[in-house]
């Protein structure tokens, strides 16, 4: 049997069996997207496929930097950090090439915790737009820096100075690529292995810089897939003696990293495109212009889903790729809503506000969401803007939030948010982004020290 196709916990014990195999592995993500997750012994791993397991709570209790939250309600010292049940999903199974092919599976939070889960805050988004007669496409794609650095060097330049594994900007170099091309061929060898199937990869503009294009899946596959994508280019890299950032902007000189979101609707009875109408505005369908002023619409109050760091608001700056208010343009990339025409197969929005430091569960949920409002509220479009969206006056409504905190408080008043996620998820979720702008606020950057220190 293909590790693709195990579904039930009999499946797996014939899998493993059949190789000889004690342990596995499993993996559920936190808040950032993080993956975190531990070796299980075969006979666990087997009860838990059936009825679940127990992993500490604080995994939804922390930042990044495993420091506590102390603003959340579900979890905290007031609880002393339960164990929250988690369901493994077989479904998700895959082979790590890295440890000699051993199982690893994908987990998401179950009980009073699913409710905060950011993979099932995008299963109720989906679960939504099955009611509504849809089945949802998406891919994901990501830009990210590699580095001739590892993880103790970049420590001990106090990441300055840092070394691009290739010098100056070369966006789509077949030079590079072909030169480097055992890096290259290992990503793409080891994502067609892992079933996260990468439709193009290139060099962007950028010292080190490269942009992977994964193939178009059902939205929660994609999402999946965009997590292993991230989690596994930095072992790869990392295995290699490298390093690859996600980060949104880690430089001053150059554009940031985007997490671009693709998506598409069918018909859920027909299995149909519905985006597309040969006779439409740009061959956008109906559904789709709803779909879309949904998106835009909502993209102020719920910018916080797709630009969840501080770092974040440090891309969307005017001319660096990156929308600075909530735009629609026709084959645009200074908007933040790109209508991409085309088939009916291929007629699909790009969401160009999400960066590559996003958590994809709740980036491509915010997606969703916001265009199936659209739908429901039968929201028109507004006119697209043409050429550079940099230069362009746009109404006070469409311009985002500046800060992180911001972002969080929009969400947490917005109705919208709190019907499509759940109060309990916006609540938390809000709390852990102005906990992360506070964690930022106690710092003091060498921008100020450079500014402030001797001359005011």
């Amino acid at each position: 049997m293909d590790v693709r196709e195990l579904r039930s916990a009999d499946d797996t014990a014939r899998f493993l069996e059949a190789r000889g195999r004690t342990h596995a592995k499993v993996g559920v993500t936190d808040v950032d997207g993080i993956l975190r997750g531990k070796y299980l012994h075969r006979n666990k791993l087997l009860s838990a496929i059936g009825s679940g397991f127990g992993f500490c709570d604080v995994v939804l209790g922390w930042d990044s930097d495993d420091q506590l939250y102390d603003n959340v309600k579900y979890t905290g010292w007031h609880t002393a950090y339960p164990d929250a049940p988690v369901r493994v999903l077989p479904e998700t199974a895959r082979l790590d090439p890295f440890e000699d092919d051993t199982l690893f599976m994908l987990c998401e939070f179950a009980g009073a915790a699913e409710a905060i889960c950011p993979r099932g805050l995008l299963r109720r988004v989906l679960a939504k737009a099955e009611s509504m007669g849809f089945h949802v496409r998406a891919a994901l794609e990501y830009e990210f820096f590699v580095f001739d650095e590892t993880p103790q060097s970049i420590r001990q330049k106090g990441y300055r100075d840092l070394q691009p594994f290739t010098p100056g900007m070369f966006g789509y170099s077949v030079l590079r690529s072909s030169v480097h091309h055992e890096l290259y061929r290992e990503l793409l060898d080891t994502f067609t292995a892992m079933d996260v199937p990468i439709e193009g990869l290139h060099t962007e503009t950028g010292p080190g810089v490269l942009e992977a294009a994964i193939e178009v899946s059902g939205a929660l596959e994609a999402a999946d897939r965009a997590v292993l994508f991230k989690t596994f280019t930095k072992a790869l890299v990392q295995r290699r003696g490298k390093m690859a950032t996600f980060m949104a902007k880690w430089s001053n000189a150059y554009p940031g990293q985007s997490g671009h979101i693709h998506v598409s609707l069918l018909d859920a009875k027909t299995g149909e495109p519905v985006f597309h109408d040969p006779h439409g505005p740009h061959g956008a369908s109906p559904c789709m212009q709803h779909f879309i002023a949904g998106q835009q619409a909502l993209l102020p109050d719920l910018l916080v889903g797709y630009a969840q760091t501080v770092n974040a608001f440090s891309r969307l700056v005017p001319g660096f790729w990156a929308p600075t208010d909530a735009t629609v343009g026709v084959e645009n990339r200074t908007t933040a809503l790109r209508i991409i025409p085309g088939s009916p197969k291929s007629q699909r929005v790009e969401v160009r506000v999400g960066s590559a430091d996003a958590n994809p569960y709740i980036a491509l949920a915010t997606a969703i969401a916001s265009g199936l409002h659209g739908i429901e509220a039968k929201l028109p479009m507004r006119p697209i803007t043409v050429g550079n969206a940099y230069a362009t006056a746009h109404p006070p409504e469409l311009r985002f939030p500046r800060t992180l905190t911001e972002a969080a408080e929009r969400l947490e008043a917005s109705p919208v948010a709190r019907e499509a996620f759940g109060d309990a998820f916006v609540e938390h979720y809000a709390a852990t982004r102005k906990w992360e702008e506070r964690q930022f606020l106690r710092h003091i950057t060498d921008w100020e020290l450079a500014r402030y220190f001797e001359i005011i």
